[in-house]
C-alpha cells in the first residue's frame, strides 16, 4: 500500500467516524426522553458497526460508480442499475450488521440471534442503508466533475496562451515583414543613386557613398532583429545615411539634428526615421535646385516622445502627403508596436517646406532602465 492510499484510506475511516459519533449523539439524545435503561455503549458500538461496515464497502461502492458511470446518452439504463445494486449493497450492510451485533450483546432483549437482529435493523436501516449508496456515488461524482473543470480551465488557459502566443509570433512576423519592405526599399534607392553616380562618370562619389552604404548596412544588420532601439542609437543611422544622401546632394543638402541628452535612450522604432528623412529628401531637396535644410528635432513631451522632420522646400501637394511605401509603411509599424498610442503626420509647414512628426509613446529601450546610472552625451548638432 502507498502512503497516498494509506492517506485516503484514514480520511475515508475518520470520515465514518464522524458521521458515526454523529448519529451516536441522535441516539443517545433519544435515550436519555425516553428515559431508556439500555446503557450508552450500545447505541455507540450500534453505530460504529454500522459506519465501519460502510466504510469497508465503501471502496467497492467507488469502484461501481467508476465501472458504470451515470451519463446522459445511458442515464436511464445507469439510475436503474444503481438502484439494484443499492439494494444489494443494503442488504450485505443489514447482514454483516446482523452478524455481528448479536455477538458482542447490545440490545439482548431484541437481539438474540442473527434473524431477529435482521428483522431490526432491516426495519431501522434499509432506506438508510440506500441513501448512502447514492450519496457516495453523489460525492464520487462531485469530485469528477470538479476535476473534468480544472481540466477544462487548464486547457483553455493552454488555448488561450498558444493563441497569446501565436499572436505575438504573428505580430512579430507582421513587423519583420514590415521592415524587410522598408530595407530592400532604402537599398535600392541607395544603389540606383549610386548607379547615376557611375554613370556620369563619377567614379570618386560613387566609391564613398558605396563605402558609407557599407557602415550603415552594417550598423542596420547588428540590430536586425530588434524592432525598437535607443534613440541614440537611431541617430547613429541616420548619420550613416545623411552622409550617403550629402555624397549624392554634395553642398545642396544641410542638416541639423538636436536631442536632449536626457532622452537618448529612449525607445524607437529601428529604421523608423530613415523613410522619414529619405521623404524630406525626395521632396524637399530633390524637387529644388537650390541648397535645402532638413531639421531633425527630438524632445519628450508629457509621457510621448516626439520627433519632427522638417525641410525648407516647396512643401508637400495634399495629394503626396500620405502615398509612398515608406511612410506607409513606418505608420503600419507604429500600429503594430504602440495602437493607437502613436502616429505620424506630415503637413506643410507654415512657413513653407513640410513638417512629418512621428509622436511615440515614451519609454526606456529594451535593455535600459530609467533607474540605471549611465553616462550620457548629448548629441553634437551637425550643420553642414
Amino acid at each position: 500500500m502507498t502512503k497516498r492510499n494509506f492517506r485516503t484510506y484514514a480520511l475515508v475511516f475518520l470520515a465514518w467516524t464522524v458521521v458515526g459519533l454523529f448519529f451516536f449523539s441522535q441516539g443517545l439524545t433519544q435515550k436519555l426522553f425516553s428515559r431508556d435503561p439500555t446503557p450508552w455503549w450500545h447505541y455507540l458500538v450500534s453505530w460504529l458497526v454500522g459506519v465501519y461496515t460502510s466504510a469497508f464497502l465503501t471502496p467497492v461502492i467507488l469502484w461501481l460508480g467508476r465501472r458504470f458511470p451515470i451519463e446522459r446518452r445511458n442515464w436511464p439504463r445507469r439510475v436503474a442499475l444503481h438502484v439494484l445494486l443499492s439494494i444489494a449493497f443494503s442488504f450485505v450492510q443489514l447482514a454483516w450488521e446482523s452478524a455481528i451485533l448479536p455477538r458482542i450483546g447490545v440490545f439482548p432483549a431484541f437481539m438474540k440471534g442473527f434473524v431477529g437482529t435482521f428483522f431490526v435493523v432491516f426495519m431501522l436501516g434499509f432506506h438508510g442503508n440506500i441513501t448512502t449508496y447514492f450519496t457516495l456515488l453523489g460525492i464520487q461524482y462531485g469530485f469528477r466533475y470538479y476535476r473534468k473543470y480544472q481540466e477544462r480551465e487548464r486547457e483553455a488557459l493552454r488555448l488561450e496562451l498558444h493563441a497569446s502566443e501565436l499572436q505575438s509570433q504573428l505580430a512579430q512576423a507582421q513587423l519583420n515583414a514590415l521592415k524587410m519592405q522598408l530595407q530592400p526599399h532604402f537599398l535600392f534607392n541607395t544603389l540606383n543613386a549610386i548607379m547615376v553616380l557611375v554613370r556620369q562618370q563619377k567614379g570618386r562619389q560613387a566609391e564613398e557613398m558605396l563605402s558609407r552604404l557599407s557602415d550603415l548596412l552594417r550598423c542596420v544588420l547588428e540590430d536586425v532583429d530588434a524592432q525598437e532601439v535607443p534613440l541614440r542609437r537611431e541617430l547613429e543611422y541616420l548619420k550613416l545615411y545623411l552622409s550617403i544622401e550629402q555624397v549624392r546632394f554634395q553642398d545642396r543638402l544641410q542638416v541639423e539634428i538636436s536631442a536632449d541628452a536626457a532622452i537618448l535612450d529612449a525607445a524607437v522604432p529601428h529604421m523608423g526615421l530613415q523613410p522619414i528623412v529619405e521623404n524630406a529628401i525626395r521632396h524637399g531637396i530633390g524637387r529644388s535646385s537650390a541648397a535645402g535644410k532638413i531639421q531633425i528635432k527630438a524632445c519628450r513631451v508629457n509621457e510621448t516622445l516626439e520627433v519632427k522632420v522638417r525641410d525648407d522646400g516647396p512643401g508637400l501637394p495634399p495629394v503626396l502627403q500620405s502615398r509612398g511605401i515608406g511612410l506607409a509603411n513606418t505608420r503600419a509599424r507604429l500600429q503594430q508596436l504602440y495602437g493607437d498610442a502613436a502616429h505620424l503626420a506630415v503637413e506643410n509647414g507654415e512657413t513653407g517646406g513640410a513638417v512629418a512628426t512621428m509622436v511615440l509613446p515614451y519609454h526606456m529601450a529594451p535593455g535600459i532602465s530609467e533607474t540605471e546610472v549611465m553616462e550620457v552625451h548629448a548629441l553634437d548638432h551637425v550643420d553642414r
